[in-house]
């Protein structure tokens, strides 16, 4: 799917140019979008998107990162530049054996994680088996950007629950570009809103490969937060590796009160970051504050 003519040139230019420093890679039998950058004796990085974007995501906080570290993303299955099969068995376990299979194919022996969102969620699930002594790889740290922790406290948008119900398809067929646009800029800071270029740019990697298609088949990871919710909040608590969060606090879904009730439950926390102007996308809306304190944090857990 093209770009709009008038934000075609520089933003379809800017996606382009990061495709072509990933590479598809076959994993757990699919084809994953994984951009690999940096000396194999760095220490690393391993950096999982949210719903409904993509890698992408990181590309504004890219640099201030790879000045120090080795970093290692991937678009999961369902998003951005990897496959994305049209089936309704789409699940965070799933998810988080492809990420496991990625840590293996790349050899990657100690690294810190960075997560957003549905990222976050599947980082639970990683971590948990970190916790059993059966993850892949050894984690250092494990930093969480807004996301759903808790389902509790996960205050889905309409348009996510109504995906999410029996409507699911109807709704996703009748939905288009100018309703991404609404929906996804309501969970931004009201300074920061996205540029209408950066919509495009989103809305294009959700169309790739005939992606919007699956959207109603990709939300039911809300139910697995719901299912698992023992086991993900049990990573948490009893997470062996130092554990950050950099929160945009005006994130109508998984903003201050997210971060109150993470407190509230007892979770491991050696960094907390709270952006008080800032929505659900700090790495989008505040890169230079997000890449700072990530730094921070990650250069507390080497000392």
């Amino acid at each position: 799917m093209a770009l709009p003519s008038d934000s075609h040139s520089t933003a379809f230019h800017e996606l382009d140019a990061w495709r072509q420093r990933g590479r598809l890679l076959k994993l757990c039998g699919e084809e994953i979008f994984v951009i690999d950058e940096g000396a194999a004796d760095q220490p690393s990085v391993l950096l999982i998107h949210g719903f409904p974007t993509a890698s992408w995501d990181w590309q504004a906080i890219w640099p201030a990162l790879s000045a120090r570290y080795r970093l290692v993303c991937l678009d999961m299955l369902g998003f951005g530049y990897s496959a994305k099969p049209d089936r309704r068995d789409y699940s965070i376990h799933g998810q988080a054996d492809i990420v496991e299979a990625l840590v293996g194919a790349l050899k990657l022996e100690q690294f810190h994680v960075l997560a957003h969102d549905y990222g976050d969620t599947v980082a639970q699930e990683l971590l948990a088996r970190q916790n059993e002594g059966s993850g892949a790889g050894q984690w250092l740290s494990a930093c969480f950007l807004n996301g759903g922790l808790f389902p509790e406290t996960h205050r889905a948008l309409w348009t996510q629950k109504l995906l999410l119900s029996p409507l699911g398809p109807l709704v996703n067929r009748l939905s288009g570009k100018a309703t991404f646009d609404r929906a996804f800029s309501k969970v931004f800071g009201q300074a920061t809103k996205p540029s209408r270029a950066e919509l495009d740019q989103f809305w294009h990697l959700i169309n790739l490969r005939g992606g919007k298609h699956i959207f109603h088949n990709l939300i039911t990871y809300m139910r697995d937060r719901l299912q698992h919710r023992e086991r993900w909040v049990s990573a948490l608590t009893e997470a062996q590796v130092p554990l950050a969060l950099i929160n945009g606090s005006a994130d109508p879904v998984s903003g201050s009160h997210m971060v109150a009730r993470y407190k509230q439950l007892g979770c491991r926390l050696d960094h907390l970051n709270e952006l008080p102007e800032i929505g659900h996308y700090p790495q989008v809306e505040a890169p230079d504050q997000v890449a700072d304190h990530y730094l921070r944090f990650v250069e507390q857990c080497g000392a």
